[in-house]
Parts: C-alpha cells; sequence; structure tokens
C-alpha cells in the first residue's frame, strides 16, 4: 500500500479488498455505551473486517492515576494485534462509523509500535454503506500472526513531564481536540472535572472535518495548521484530548496539511485530573497559537 495520504476512500478500498496482505479493524465504539460497538458489527460490517474494541483491545486497564484509556504495554498490543491477524508486513486499514474519532487511535497505535503501513477509511462505515457497498454479518474468524513491536518512545508526552513544568506547557504547542465547551469548562459530561491544562490551546477534532463527516481536502487541512501552528511545518508539538483517542485524530489531520507528527499526551484530561494538586484552566485560556477568531 504506497501511500502518500493516511487516509483511503472508500472507492480504493473497495478495489483492493480481494488483493492479498491486508487487514481490516472496526473500532466502532460509543463511549456511554461500551458494547455498542461490537453489536454493531455483528449485525453488519466490510467483509473480512475483524472488530477492535477500544476499552479491551485499544487500551490497557484502567487504574488509580491513569486516564480513562491507558496505553497498553508494547508486548501485550503486539499479540492482540497478532490476534486479530496482523504482522509487520501487512497493509491495515481503519475505520468507525464515520468520522475516525476512535478508529484514529487504532491508527496511532500501529504506528506507535512501529507499523507505518495503515490507513483510516474516510466517512467510516456509514460512508460504506451509503455507496452501496456490500457488508456481512456474525463475527470473522483470522489466523492468528505474530507482530513484532518496535515501540517508539519519541510519540509519547507524559504527565510527568507536563506537571514538572506547567508554566513550559504554552511552548510545548499542547493541542485539546475536545470539543470548546468542554474546554473552557462550560460542561464535562464525562471526567470528574471541567476545564483544561493551562497553557494548552483548543482545535476540536471535528474542525478537521466536513458537515456529513468526511474529511476536509489537503488544501483545507493545510490551511487550518497554518493558522493554528504557523508555516514552520518541523516544529516539535503535542496533542491531547479526554482520554488519548481523539487526539489521535489532530494527529492524521496535520500529517495530512505536511505538518510534523505530534507527540501524543496518551494519559490526557482525564489522567491531569487524577491528582488535585494539578492545575486547571476554565475559559477560552491565552490560546497564543489561534489568532483573534475563536475556533468552536
Amino acid at each position: 500500500m504506497g501511500q502518500d495520504s493516511n487516509l483511503i476512500c472508500v472507492q480504493e478500498l473497495a478495489a483492493r479488498m480481494d488483493a492479498p496482505g491486508m487487514r481490516l479493524l472496526d473500532c466502532r465504539f460509543d463511549l456511554a455505551d461500551a458494547a455498542s460497538g461490537r453489536r454493531s458489527y455483528r449485525k453488519g460490517h466490510i467483509p473480512a473486517a475483524v472488530f477492535a474494541d477500544l476499552n479491551e483491545d485499544l487500551a490497557a486497564p484502567v487504574s488509580a492515576t491513569s486516564g480513562r484509556h491507558p496505553l497498553p504495554a508494547a508486548d501485550t498490543l503486539a499479540t492482540t494485534l497478532g490476534r486479530l491477524g496482523i504482522d509487520n508486513s501487512i497493509d491495515v486499514v481503519v475505520y468507525d462509523a464515520n468520522s475516525g474519532a476512535f478508529a484514529a487511535r487504532a491508527w496511532w497505535l500501529l504506528r506507535w509500535l512501529g507499523h507505518d503501513n495503515v490507513r483510516l477509511l474516510d466517512g467510516g462505515y456509514e460512508r460504506w454503506v451509503a455507496s452501496g457497498h456490500r457488508v456481512v454479518s456474525g463475527d470473522e474468524k483470522v489466523e492468528a500472526e505474530a507482530f513484532l513491536a518496535c515501540p517508539r518512545s519519541d510519540k509519547i508526552l507524559t504527565t510527568s513531564e507536563l506537571s514538572s513544568n506547567v508554566d513550559a506547557i504554552a511552548s510545548m504547542r499542547l493541542i485539546d481536540a475536545r470539543v470548546a465547551a468542554r474546554f473552557r469548562g462550560e460542561v464535562e459530561p464525562i471526567d470528574t472535572v471541567a476545564g483544561h491544562i493551562p497553557g494548552a490551546a483548543n482545535v476540536p477534532f471535528q474542525c478537521s472535518l466536513n458537515d456529513d463527516g468526511s474529511w476536509q481536502t489537503k488544501a483545507e487541512l493545510d490551511a487550518l495548521w497554518n493558522r493554528v501552528l504557523g508555516d514552520d511545518k518541523e516544529r516539535a508539538w503535542a496533542v491531547m484530548c479526554g482520554s488519548g483517542v481523539t487526539a489521535c485524530h489532530l494527529a492524521i489531520s496535520a500529517l495530512e496539511a505536511g505538518f510534523t507528527e505530534p507527540r501524543l499526551y496518551v494519559g490526557s484530561w482525564s489522567e491531569w485530573i487524577r491528582d488535585p494538586t494539578r492545575p486547571v484552566g476554565v475559559g477560552p485560556g491565552p490560546n497564543p497559537l489561534m489568532g483573534p477568531a475563536d475556533m468552536t
């Protein structure tokens, strides 16, 4: 899968369905109903796709100090990927219901372990169905493979690094992918504390999408990230969200625009607030990267 993009359209995927050496991961999930993704998968999925559960497959168990979706141990994740029929040579396509908000986590985890041949389906399952392509029901049986993990520590930003110098967070260019109302602390439907990490800026992941859940063009994404990060595409930055999931969507978006890949704060907001001594910001924040207009 020689790729100049981290996205794949339904037409290209349909044309490649019978090609050898490809694995599809169905990553549909609902934070309000953790079992709904598997139910939806069994009701109907893209042929040959296997199901990857956000809680069980793409995260470690929650601990007293972790966020809601901790980073799995590299060897544990490698075993999971092997069970899902993925080795180091196979091309992988990940998808969820539509936007890629959950499938982006699988994309990032594969890259963290050194597997770059992975793309996200633009428009997800909904676009596949709307385009008239075939779906199947039930579970898929795949032969287990051996996946060799080569974790990349340079892709990760930790809580200890952030909390050791809160005043430096703004210079780290940490971008929070949550919706603006959650970032400002006006609502918090999931976590126990509302607000944001002081010094972080806000770019909701939906900014990369059209109204129908499809991705914007590379030119549109380039304009977005030039507004957010400036014209130096090699300068380091980082992403976060509520639990290290939708932040991965921002990483794809910026890569599509030609910017360097950010580090991911895997613990994100749900880990930051585990310690009540860590500072919390409310309101729009300084947003030194955003310019005068407020992106909501």
